[in-house]
């Protein structure tokens, strides 16, 4: 061990934990991990969701959560609320749906560790946590403080969104976090009238990284309506259209996942 790092510890009661990541802002990761969690329950795994975005949390808009508010436990631990089968804990739900959070650091530092480790999950396979954007103190105090049994980096395809995501692969390499791949969002436009298929921002720029970088590629993710529309009425498409294949996108790269981490 390293001299001044923090011993890594897995969270209590959690099998496997996994981490969603994007180096960049409005690439759709949190639609993505709310959506593998939903896709683990509908495996049949005991899944849960961790929002540790304290400034902007998503959770509670996507899992129709909003003005909930967890109870403490007997330990006076968190305890999680639950919609759809999955477990959430977020600070959407400590400070109110249109309250800002204007923290400084030690404080939001505080906030964090009370996610990490004050939350009474009861039992969980799985694990998804939210990152919020960026390789700042949030990912690294949560990588050197967490055990995590691999992480996935949302990207689109355009050479913009690329360009920071491969600064959150390496990142993860830096604190020796498994990289179970990388997804890529948006990466085509199916015109629900004509059938017209159109790569809006690019068609391969994802699978060109994992390449380059020997990252696994875990799938694709279209572009459509309906995912936005779900997420933002607070069911998400794995739940709201299961049959549909945008739905088997996510059920696709969740079974890949779930092998991966031996779940």
């Amino acid at each position: 061990m390293q001299r001044g790092l923090p011993t890594k510890r897995p969270l209590p009661s959690v099998r496997k934990t996994i981490a969603v990541s994007s180096a960049k802002g409005g690439v759709g990761k949190s639609t993505i991990a709310v959506n593998l969690a939903l896709a683990f329950a509908r495996l049949g795994h005991r899944t849960g969701i961790l929002d540790t975005d304290i400034f902007g949390p998503s959770i509670p808009t996507l899992l129709s959560l909003n003005g909930q508010e967890p109870r403490l436990s007997g330990n006076n631990q968190l305890l999680p609320i639950v919609n759809y089968g999955v477990k959430s804990m977020s600070m959407g739900y400590l400070v109110g749906e249109d309250k800002p959070v204007v923290w400084r650091g030690l404080m939001v530092m505080k906030a964090l560790q009370q996610l990490l480790w004050e939350v009474e999950w009861g039992g969980l396979d799985i694990l998804v946590m939210d990152l919020p954007p960026g390789t700042g103190d949030t990912q690294l105090t949560i990588t050197q403080q967490v055990v995590l049994d691999g992480a996935i980096v949302v990207s689109t395809p355009q050479d913009i969104a690329l360009r920071d995501a491969v600064k959150g692969v390496e990142m993860m390499r830096k604190v020796d976090v498994p990289l179970l791949g990388m997804v890529q969002n948006m990466s085509v436009f199916i015109c629900p009238k004509c059938n017209h298929s159109t790569h809006i921002f690019g068609s391969e720029g994802v699978a060109h990284a994992c390449s380059k970088q020997d990252v696994p590629f875990l799938g694709d993710i279209p572009l459509h309506a309906s995912i936005c529309d779900d997420a933002d009425r607070g069911k998400p498409t794995v739940v709201a259209e299961p049959a549909s294949g945008r739905a088997q996108a996510f059920m696709a790269i969740a079974e890949r996942i779930a092998k991966d981490v031996k779940l």
